[in-house]
C-alpha cells in the first residue's frame, strides 16, 4: 500500500457516505409528499377557477402546499398574479 492508496480510500468512504445522506434525504422527501390528502390538486382546481372570474391567470400561477408542524397543518397558497 503505498501513501496514495491511502488517501483514496478514505475518499471514497466520504463519497458513499455523501450518497447515502443524499439518498436518505430524497426518501424522506417522498414520504413526506405521499401523505399530503387527497383533495389538494382539486382545491387547486377549483381555486384557479375562482381567481379566474376576476383575474386572468394560468393553472400554473397558483400552488397549494400543506406543511404538518407538530400538530398543527399549514395550507399555504401561493398565487402570482399578473403585472396590470
Amino acid at each position: 500500500m503505498n501513501l496514495f492508496d491511502f488517501f483514496r480510500a478514505n475518499k471514497k468512504v466520504n463519497t458513499a457516505s455523501v450518497a447515502k445522506e443524499r439518498l436518505q434525504i430524497i426518501v424522506a422527501h417522498e414520504r413526506g409528499q405521499r401523505s399530503s390528502p387527497d383533495y389538494l390538486p382539486a382545491l387547486q382546481k377549483e381555486l384557479v377557477e375562482v381567481i379566474r372570474k376576476y383575474v386572468n391567470i394560468g393553472s400554473d400561477d397558483v400552488h397549494v402546499a400543506l406543511e404538518n408542524q407538530g400538530s398543527c397543518s399549514i395550507l399555504e397558497l401561493n398565487i402570482t398574479l399578473p403585472d396590470r
